[in-house]
């Protein structure tokens, strides 16, 4: 009868241990959270970054694409 009561007292206080540790397992979940949050935003930042660069590579070859078409059709224009 000893060992059962002991059983339940090992149980119980494995319970209470148990219930402590989840608490604090939210809040390092959270933490976990916000720091993967702040992670991403700064890939996003650097993604848009990226982005922006490149528009405005392709912004500067779509001009030199232009000035090189008109540069044919004087050509062609010249040589008629």
């Amino acid at each position: 009868m000893k060992k059962v009561f002991l059983s339940l007292a090992v149980i119980a206080a494995l319970t209470v241990v148990s219930c402590k540790q989840s608490e604090n397992a939210p809040a390092e979940a959270v933490d976990t959270t916000a720091a993967a949050v702040d992670t991403a935003a700064a890939a996003v930042d650097t993604a848009a970054a990226a982005v922006d660069t490149a528009a405005a590579k392709v912004e500067a070859a779509a001009g030199e694409v232009k000035e090189a078409a008109g540069e044919v059709k004087e050509a062609a224009a010249a040589k008629k």
